[in-house]
């Protein structure tokens, strides 16, 4: 029987925050960042096997966290590694060889995630192996080597979670690591295998910055007063 797994990698440090405690600690509307993350996973399904990567360092204030909270929504702990490429390793090691089934690959800072896009992610990779939800860029780009305008039209906002058959991926991290992977669907690519895009959700921001934060708050109000999500169109 398949099983579907999410590795959700929670490594930052805040420093474009301007904040000592690490940005996926930090509360929205009382709630640690990183739980509201993990809990729009559990709501898109409980039978989903949670996989949690942390630095060795973050992990007992993670617990003492979950305590305060009384977050109890079960997460295996994998350690990081040195990049993020080595932390998703060290994640799909922790699911067993015999696995099958779909593994989405998440940031931890991206809270808001919609269900649909969550679920048209996983659904979609069991036909094509491979899919990233991505967004239309809005406003105008400018290529600096060349000083001039590009389409825009070209261009799209990628998001995550990012979806793949778990053996593919397993395949794929078994590359050497290069500095070209900036994202699970570019080792994938480098693999040998086509990724599929659909379309994600506005909402779906990293949260990088205390600007960020402000939007996230907005959001969460806006979702607590039961408003719909903003529509987009690729």
């Amino acid at each position: 029987m398949d099983q579907d797994y999410v590795i959700i990698t929670a490594g930052g440090k805040g420093t474009r925050m301007g904040s000592d405690i690490p940005k996926q600690f930090l509360p929205i509307d009382g709630q640690p960042v990183l739980m509201r993350t993990i809990q729009r996973f559990w709501d898109y399904s409980e039978k989903l096997n949670i996989i949690l990567v942390l630095p060795e360092n973050q992990v007992n204030y993670w617990a003492c966290l979950c305590k305060e909270y009384q977050f109890n929504i079960p997460c295996k702990i994998v350690l990081g590694g040195r990049t993020r490429f080595h932390s998703i390793y060290n994640g799909l090691a922790s699911i067993p060889d015999q696995a099958r089934g779909i593994v989405g690959v998440h940031d931890g800072v991206r809270p808001f995630p919609s269900i649909h896009v969550i679920s048209r992610c996983y659904q979609t990779a069991r036909t094509a192996g491979a899919v990233i939800p991505v967004m239309p860029v809005e406003e105008t780009l400018r290529y600096l080597p060349e000083n001039k305008n590009v389409l825009r039209s070209d261009f799209r906002l990628v998001q995550t979670p990012q979806c793949f058959d778990i053996c593919l991926l397993k395949k794929a991290y078994q590359q050497p690591y290069s500095k070209s992977f900036t994202d699970d669907a570019s080792v994938v690519e480098a693999y040998g295998k086509k990724v599929t895009l659909i379309e994600g959700n506005r909402e779906n921001i990293k949260l990088t910055t205390p600007f960020d934060m402000n939007i996230a708050e907005v959001f969460v109000k806006k979702e607590s007063a039961g408003e719909r999500p903003i529509k987009t169109s690729l």
